[in-house]
């Protein structure tokens, strides 16, 4: 074995450090790429044998962690569309030793559940839900003056839900403060379509184009 073989060899897994968002902020973010290869690790092998969404968890991870690193979980509240993307957020939020049950009888859900963790506040699929549910929580913050922040994670499929839509017009017309993340992998099962698809696909191009010059 090279001394970098033994170096590697050497090194404790940083996701076995891992039971909580606070446990995940002790990791120095030089080392949170590394924490992510280890992250799709388990998921990829936790998947093999069990079955479950693989490319969706496995895109998302890099997301996960930096949500987790810079909020304040539970009491900031992050809202998953995608409930099949939450392997990650799973694994960061105590549920690390039991991941290997997932979607299994008597084991942890392959989506948010409730009665699993205080940090996942909805039962929920996909189904365009994130943005109407993180409204309704930061319309009850404003209610009892509170700070915490609330993020919902919407895939682009979810984009296509009239749930959605009605979301982002109540939005709008409240003006409260909270966070949309739009989580496109730029991969579906057939080719996208529709007026919000090209507008997005608009926006990503200039985007990427203003990037290339800043």
């Amino acid at each position: 074995m090279t001394k970098r073989g033994r170096e590697k060899h050497k090194k404790a897994p940083l996701v076995e450090k891992v039971n909580s968002p606070a446990d995940l902020k002790k990791i120095p973010i030089k080392d949170l790429s590394r924490l992510a290869e280890e992250i799709r690790d388990v998921i990829i092998n936790t998947v093999s044998c069990t079955g479950g969404h693989l490319a969706t968890n496995l895109g998302v991870v890099e997301l996960t962690i930096a949500l987790h690193y810079v909020l304040d979980s539970p009491k900031d509240k992050i809202v998953w569309d995608v409930g099949h993307q939450t392997y990650a957020h799973k694994i960061l939020t105590g549920r690390k030793d039991q991941i290997n049950t997932i979607r299994q009888t008597n084991g942890i859900s392959g989506f948010p559940k409730k009665e699993e963790s205080p940090h996942d506040h909805f039962t929920v699929g996909h189904a365009s839900t994130s943005i109407s549910q993180a409204l309704g929580l930061a319309v009850a913050r404003d209610l009892r003056g509170g700070d915490e922040h609330i993020v919902a994670v919407c895939g682009d499929g979810s984009l296509t839900g009239g749930l959605c839509y009605e979301g982002l017009n109540n939005l709008g017309h409240m003006k409260t403060r909270m966070t949309i993340i739009l989580n496109d992998n730029e991969m579906a099962i057939s080719k996208s379509s529709g007026a919000m698809s090209n507008y997005l696909n608009k926006i990503i191009k200039r985007y990427q184009f203003l990037k290339e010059f800043l």
